[in-house]
């Protein structure tokens, strides 16, 4: 648990240092999801979407974030919509995966 937490406090810290780092904010978010903090994890998830709403990898942590929380109708939302934001930037790969995540939760 305490190198859970340095790991959370040093990305806050590369964030208050620099809040455009999408890749310090990604990485924080599965830090809080592997602590099982997962309402801290979809707020930072969330910002990130807005930071950078092409950073596809956001949106499968996302929606499973939310399916952790028993929101399956905003996991779907977010799945779906990363699968547009894949397909616009030719990601087959993870537009697969998004589709997967849909298609797990019907």
């Amino acid at each position: 648990m305490a190198e859970e937490i340095s790991r959370i406090d040093n990305l806050k810290k590369m964030l208050q240092s620099d809040p455009q780092d999408t890749f310090a904010r990604y990485a924080l978010g599965l830090e809080y999801m592997s602590a099982g903090e997962n309402e801290n994890a979809r707020d930072i998830f969330e910002e990130l979407r807005v930071l950078d709403p092409n950073y596809v990898a956001t949106f499968y942590q996302l929606g499973k974030v939310y399916e952790l929380l028993g929101e399956e109708n905003e996991a779907r939302k977010v799945y779906e919509k990363g699968v547009y934001v894949a397909a616009s930037q030719g990601d087959e790969h993870t537009k697969q995966e998004l589709q997967q995540a849909i298609d797990d939760l019907l």
